[in-house]
Order: C-alpha cells, then sequence, then structure tokens
C-alpha cells in the first residue's frame, strides 16, 4: 500500500525518484507525486493515475535539484485525485510531506489547526502533518520527533523542509521505512525495490523511531531523542531477479520461478541420511518446543491458505493440535494461548498490519513466537522468537504465488522438525517425507509444462462470471487459494467450499453457467470427490477435474480434466495449487486485465 521514495546526493533526483516509484508499482496506487528541492526552491508536480500520466505532465517542464521525495498514493481518505496526492505542503510551500498508513487523530488535529488559522487544500490526513510540522521551531529532526508524539494511528513518513535544507527526514511507526546507503549519496524507500539498483546495504527503522539523512550521513533517534546505533544489512538478491526476465508479466515469471524458489527454501534444510531438519533459526525456540501444547497458524490472505494447509500438515506429521486465525480476528478476539502453546504468524513481507498486531497480542500473552517469512529484516522477524525464511526472492506481483508455495514448504518443514523434537514420528517415516520432499522443484517443473493445456483451457472458460472450487482435505485451503487468485486478477467472482458441504447450500448455484474447479486428489476422500461431481453433472455443470492421473468414473464426470504429478498426499497442494494460478493467470489476460496490478489491491496491506 503506497510507495515512498527519496534520494540525496549528486545525482538527478529526478530519475532516481521516477525509477524507483515505478518498481513500486506492484505495492498497488492511483496517484503519484514528486517533491524536488534545489536550494530554497520548493518544486512539486502530483497526478492521479499511473506513474506515466506525471512523467508527461513533468516532461514538458525543466526540473532539477539537490534531492527530493515521491510517494504512489493508495486512497484511504480523500478520493484517488491529483489534489489528494502526494505530497503535501504546508500554508507557506516551505514543508512537504509524504505518508503511508492511516491519521487516526486527523479529523480532531486538523479542527485545532484551522482555529490557528491553518488553510486546507484536500482532502487526506497526510496534509495535518505539514501543517504540525509548519509549528515547530526546531530543526526537522526535532519537529518530526515533536509531531510523531501527537499522533495516533500508524505511520511512515518523509519531509523535507526549505527551512532546514540539505536532509530528508524519515519516521516510522507501523509501516515500514528503509534506509539505503551509498558513496555520498543515501536513499530512502517503503521497500527495498526502490532502491535495489542503487545499494544493497539497508537499515531498517523501528517502530518508533525517525532519522535525519544527508548526502553523507544517517542519523537515527527514538521519539525521546536517544540516539540509536544502526548496522546495515546486506541484501543478497541482486535488481535482475525484481525485473521481468522476458516474461510478460510478473505474475508469469514468479508463477514459473516456483521450481528455483522450492530448492533455495530447502537448501541446506534437509538429511535423508539422518532423518533431520536442519533450521537454524529456531535454534533459540527449539528447547521450547518440547512441551509444545498446540500450534497456532495466524495470518491474512494467501498466508492464511497456506495456515489453513499448516492445520492439517503439522496435525498429521507432528501429531500436534493445530488452527488457523485470521489476523484481524485474532487480534480482537482475546484468543486463548498461553506460553505452552506456539503461536506462528505467516506473512510474505513481514510487515502485515493485522498480522503484526497479531503477534504482538500473542507475546503480551507469554506465547512462543515463531515468523514465517520472505523478507529479511523485515517487522515480523524482528519481534517474532524466531524465523523460517521462505527464500522465495522479490514477489512483484500483487497476487501471491511462489510466495504461498513456499510457505507450505516452511511448514512442511516446521512440522517435520515439530516431530523431531517431539519424537512423534519415527525417523523411517520422516526419512520418507524427507525424500519426498526432496523430489517436489523437479516435479513443480513437470507441473508447470501444463501451461500451453491450460491456456486452452482459459480460452473456454474466459466469458464465465461465476467460477465454484471444490476440495477437500487439505485440498478445500487449494480450492480457496484458486478461487482468490481467479477473483484477484481476473475480477471474476469465485467461490470454494469443502466438496461434501456443497449440497448443504452452494448446489443450488449450479446450473450450465457456472464452471466448477474441483481438485479431485488420489487420497482418502478421491471417491468421495467423484460422488460430488456426480451430484454436479446431474444439475449440467461444467466440470474442470484436476488429478494425479485420470481414470474413467472421474472421466466421466468432467468435461476437462488436468493431471499433475503425484507426490506424497500432505504435500500434494504444492503442486495441484500451480495450474490453478495458470488458470487464473490466462483467464485474466483474456479479459484484458492487469494481472500485475488489480484495481483496489495492495502488495503489503499495512494499514488495518
Amino acid at each position: 500500500m503506497c510507495g515512498i521514495v527519496g534520494y540525496i546526493g549528486p545525482k538527478s533526483p529526478l530519475e532516481i525518484l521516477l525509477e524507483g516509484l515505478k518498481k513500486l508499482e506492484y505495492r498497488g496506487y492511483d496517484s503519484a507525486g514528486i517533491a524536488i528541492i534545489s536550494g530554497n526552491t520548493l518544486f512539486t508536480e502530483r497526478s492521479a493515475g499511473k506513474i506515466t500520466n506525471l512523467e508527461e505532465k513533468l516532461a514538458v517542464k525543466k526540473i532539477s535539484g539537490e534531492y527530493g521525495i515521491g510517494h504512489t498514493r493508495w486512497a484511504t481518505h480523500g478520493r484517488p485525485t491529483e489534489e489528494n496526492a502526494h505530497p503535501h505542503t504546508d500554508c507557506k510551500k516551505e514543508i512537504v510531506v509524504v505518508h503511508n498508513g492511516i491519521l487516526e487523530n486527523y479529523t480532531e488535529l486538523k479542527l485545532q489547526l484551522e482555529k490557528r488559522g491553518h488553510l486546507f487544500k484536500t482532502e487526506t490526513d497526510t496534509e495535518v502533518m505539514a501543517h504540525l510540522l509548519e509549528e515547530e521551531n526546531d530543526d526537522l529532526l526535532q519537529a518530526m520527533r515533536n509531531v510523531c508524539k501527537k499522533l495516533k494511528g500508524i505511520y511512515a513518513f518523509a519531509a523535507a523542509s526549505l527551512r532546514d535544507t540539505g536532509k530528508i527526514v524519515v519516521a516510522r511507526m507501523g509501516p515500514p521505512i528503509v534506509i539505503g546507503l551509498g558513496e555520498n549519496e543515501n536513499f530512502v524507500a517503503s521497500d527495498i525495490p526502490a532502491i535495489l539498483h542503487h545499494t544493497r546495504n539497508i537499515i531498517y527503522l523501528e517502530d518508533g523511531e525517525a532519522a535525519e539523512v544527508s548526502d553523507k550521513k544517517v542519523f537515527v533517534t527514538d521519539f525521546e531523542g536517544n540516539i540509536k546505533t544502526k548496522f546495515p544489512q546486506r541484501i543478497t538478491w541482486n535488481p535482475i531477479q525484481a525485473e521481468k526476465a522476458g516474461f510478460k508479466h510478473f505474475m508469469e515469471k514468479e508463477i514459473f520461478e516456483q521450481p528455483r524458489a522450492l530448492r533455495d527454501t530447502l537448501l541446506g534444510r534437509l538429511s535423508l541420511e539422518k532423518g533431520s531438519i536442519y533450521l537454524e533459526e529456531l535454534k533459540e525456540l527449539e528447547g521450547k518446543l518440547k512441551d509444545c501444547d498446540s500450534v497456532h497458524f495466524v495470518a491474512c490472505g494467501t498466508s492464511l491458505h497456506a495456515s489453513l494447509c499448516g492445520k492439517y500438515i503439522v496435525e498429521e506429521v507432528a501429531k500436534v493440535p493445530c488452527y488457523a486465525d485470521y489476523a484481524s480476528e485474532f487480534r480482537y478476539r482475546d484468543p486463548l494461548v498461553s506460553e505452552k502453546d506456539l503461536t506462528v504468524f505467516v506473512s510474505q513481507s513481514g510487515e502485515t498490519a493485522d498480522t503484526l498486531a497479531a503477534l504482538r497480542e500473542a507475546k503480551e500473552k507469554k506465547a512462543r513466537t515463531l515468523a514465517i517469512c520472505n523478507v529479511v529484516g523485515s517487522m515480523l522477524t524482528r519481534e517474532a522468537d524466531g524465523t523460517i525464511f521462505t527464500h522465495a526472492g522479490p514477489e512483484i506481483g500483487v497476487a501471491s504465488t511462489k510466495a504461498f508455495t513456499t510457505q507450505l514448504v516452511a511448514i512442511i518443514l516446521l512440522a517435520l522438525k515439530l516431530s523431531e523434537i517431539k519424537k512423534s514420528s519415527t525417523r523411517e517415516k520422516r526419512e520418507e517425507y524427507i525424500e519426498s520432499l526432496m523430489q517436489i522443484p523437479k516435479l513443480a517443473e513437470e507441473t508447470l509444462k501444463l501451461e500451453k493445456e491450460i491456456e486452452k483451457i482459459a480460452k473456454s472458460y474466459s466469458r464465465f462470471n461465476n467460477f465454484l472450487y471444490l476440495g477437500r482435505g487439505i485440498h478445500y485451503p487449494i480450492a480457496l487459494e484458486g478461487a482468490l487468485k481467479l477473483k484477484e486478477i481476473s475480477y471474476i467472482h469465485a467461490e470454494a467450499y469443502p466438496a461434501g458441504e456443497m449440497k448443504h447450500g452452494p448446489i443450488a448455484l449450479i446450473d450450465e453457467n457456472l464452471p466448477i474447479v474441483a481438485l479431485a486428489m488420489k487420497d482418502r476422500v478421491y471417491d468421495k470427490v467423484v460422488s460430488n461431481l456426480e451430484e454436479v453433472k446431474a444439475r449440467d455443470g461444467k466440470v474442470i477435474s484436476l488429478t494425479q492421473k485420470s481414470e474413467e468414473k472421474l472421466q466421466k464426470v468432467s468435461d476437462v480434466v488436468i493431471e499433475i504429478p503425484e507426490t506424497a498426499p500432505i504435500f500434494q497442494g504444492i503442486l495441484s495449487v500451480i495450474p490453478l494460478q495458470l488458470l487464473a493467470y490466462h483467464i485474466a489476460i483474456l479479459r484484458g486485465c492487469d494481472v500485475d496490478q488489480p484495481r483496489n489491491l495492495a502488495k503489503s496491506v499495512t494499514v488495518e
């Protein structure tokens, strides 16, 4: 949600800001703007819509300067118009601010400022910040600290001022802010891809911290003014990994990166010879897991679907009671967790607001906390007691693909480690699981060879406006994920249901205009799923079935059968979700949708 970029140094700030904002387009936005400072002159330009609209306006103007800040906005307060786009300025146009997040007490602050003579030009909560900074008489860093103490809500700010030049000041309380270190130049951003072409040395701000960034130094304090010593982290993935590499869309690229991502997630973590799992990140937690009474997964969106799969995986592999919760519900329902429970927070970005709040709720109740995350240094990984990193690499497409499958692998590794620690499975059984797991990347490559077949199926079904996905057991959450992918990027209404529950309501929807996507896996409920599909065909439903090996009785109740490679039943979801990703992708392309940046969505949901 929203994007922030800042640059100070000898190069053209305009080019770097525009380049950085384009790298953040995947986060979702509806307007964009930049501010450049040259000596004692402040220049701003804003535009509704895509960054190309902003570039067109800038193309007819000659702009240069020493430093600047830029922003892509995802509307929360006020319509997505040019007037509401960031950056925002104070009454005298001496201070400029960009902001990610939500200021909960902005109405109260705005009324107070208006009484003191301030004039507001926008409908946004952010403009309050510019006027509050205007009233401060201290240097910009101290002014930022003073104002942040008056705010309620979550925020990441970047600001510059003609009254205190030669610096950009940033602050964080919730949404991420990173600082990139260069040679006689420095960068600020809300996410690493924006500045990765220029530096891999990154400082992460914590909640309650502010920083002054000039071309020569970075100075970090908390909101009370206490100096904070920060050590940069080296980002290991390179800028090329964040490019499309010949694919038409990031989503397509990331679907096809899954074999590599799965290998990276498994790398160095399996020993078939010893029947052991190596998770160095869990060393501090490991001793506390022997008496673990239960596991609670907490997540949002796609990560919740991985967590729902995790419930089946952990209970079958580790024999530990397991639950899965929406993070947005967990944080408000006074959950019954204690120091004997392991709470696992799953997030691609590690910055999801609801998931972070849920983590803090669990910590207050003394529960052990574990993050499963893709982003090293993210807030979730810094606050959890331990982390299993997924090593998926940068995921740019808003609709998550490789993050989901690598999360499933990380959950499997956790389940196997728990079974090893608690001695709830034999070494022979773990070896059997490990051997199957080691084959998964190769089987994912084989599954991707189905793309041409799935593209043909998409052509036959892209005209339909409603889909129903069915699955049983661990494949019910996979059905949920397939339906989510379709609705996210094609805007088709799609619903998922446990196949056995279909006759308790959804069967009323079935006719010749409702395609059914059925996960008919060869497991202990296969015959039950085929029976459910007979009920569908009796009502003229169109059936797309997914299975490991087609046979006559499934063919009789299916219009189309997609065959995927076979693996251990508990791991099958890693493979069965890939055709569902491809189906959603190709249907969306045929309908002319923007698959990388679907409307109304953001990659990292950093507000409640």
